[in-house]
């Protein structure tokens, strides 16, 4: 059994924390500018010419990305042979509390009903895997209010099938409009029960935006959905364009055979993960 101090633990989470506040993901980067020289819009080029400086500008000061600087979301995956002294929990929740309090990032955690602010953006919400090994991975992402709340799980019935799925993903992008300051980014968990659905949905947006899903199917799914979405025409910031959205990433389980759980979770532009091994 490996073991690995508490401290470990926090340290690396509070980086975390900050790192990905501050730093646009390079393949983010890339996709800003397949997509700016793709524009004929001049408006919705300069939408991307602004948001490259503003990660610039984000990267030479130190300061976030954006002001919204979320919730504290970590998928969490635990090697069947590896152990943190102090607690895991605890560890990595003490790692928010040093992140947001060392990067002077903006505490958004507060009471639901009271709204009263908890001021250090703890618990963190936490997903925790047990896999094979003795290495300890830590996905990080922060998620901002204006895309979450734009996020819809439903039911479907399954005679609705990938017809229904598609209806509901376009609808649900077309409502949302430009709150979730577009482009954005689409996660779809299809099957597993409901609130599975939910979490596939938001753990499929760690991926890579450039990469391809290995089943050749849900790739096909995955391109046809992106395009379906530019096409609604709301474009950067919801001024028009070309690009509504850089990247749909679809994560699926087996469902009841009377079910059709189905979750889209929509990211901002400001796509903030990252993630550490030890």
């Amino acid at each position: 059994m490996r073991t690995i101090e508490r401290d470990t633990v926090v340290d690396a989470v509070a980086k975390l924390c900050i790192d990905a506040n501050r730093y646009l993901p390079a393949d983010v980067r890339r996709a800003f500018e397949a997509a700016q020289a793709k524009e004929d819009n001049p408006v919705a080029k300069e939408v991307f010419r602004q948001l490259l400086e503003n990660a610039d500008l984000a990267e030479k000061s130190g300061l976030p990305l954006c002001q919204d600087t979320g919730l504290a979301v970590l998928f969490v995956e635990v090697g069947e042979e590896v152990a943190v002294n102090g607690g895991l929990r605890d560890a990595i929740n003490e790692g928010v509390r040093k992140g947001y309090a060392d990067g002077f990032l903006r505490k958004s955690s507060c009471d639901p009903m009271t709204r009263a602010n908890r001021g250090d953006n703890t618990p963190a919400i936490i997903h925790f895997d047990v896999v094979p090994g003795d290495t300890l991975k830590i996905s990080f992402m922060a998620k901002g209010g204006g895309s979450e709340n734009m996020s819809r799980v439903t039911m479907l019935a399954p005679s609705q099938g990938y017809e229904g799925i598609k209806d509901f993903i376009l609808d649900r992008v077309a409502e949302a409009g430009p709150n979730p300051c577009p482009p954005i980014l689409i996660g779809v968990g299809i099957g597993g029960t409901f609130e599975n659905a939910a979490i596939l949905s938001k753990k499929a947006l760690l991926r890579e935006l450039d990469d391809t899903h290995p089943d050749p199917e849900t790739a096909a799914k995955e391109k046809e959905l992106l395009q379906l979405v530019n096409d609604l025409g709301i474009g950067p910031m919801g001024l028009g364009g070309k690009t509504t959205c850089l990247a749909v990433k679809i994560a699926m389980a087996p469902v009841h055979i009377a079910s059709l759980p189905l979750a889209v979770n929509i990211q901002c532009h400001s796509a903030r993960h990252k993630e550490v091994t030890l």
